[in-house]
């Protein structure tokens, strides 16, 4: 897979704008993406140098609506730590 099918978008909420000053970043990736091809894409897409990738599957919710029960989508996501001295200024541009 290539870097941009890898990554689908970063997020963007509190608590990783609080970790982005640590350099951490987060982002949705593939859900058949594992360790290993986020690293790769990540500094292909970005120039940096990865130090350590976490990855989890965030469940969908259940949700009523109306009569009915429907799921969020389940969506799989990595917290990518950079090497100090790197950074990424484009998500901030965001």
């Amino acid at each position: 897979m290539e870097a941009y099918e890898v990554l689908i978008r970063p997020v963007i909420t509190e608590k990783t704008t609080k970790q982005m000053s640590q350099s951490k970043y987060t982002f949705i990736v593939h859900e058949d993406a594992n360790v290993q091809m986020i690293k790769k894409a990540v500094e292909e897409a970005f120039n940096v140098k990865v130090k350590e990738v976490n990855i989890g599957k965030v469940f969908g919710k259940k949700k009523r609506n109306r009569y009915n029960f429907t799921r969020t989508p389940t969506y799989k996501k990595a917290i990518v730590t950079l090497y100090p001295g790197y950074k990424i200024d484009t998500i901030m541009n965001v």
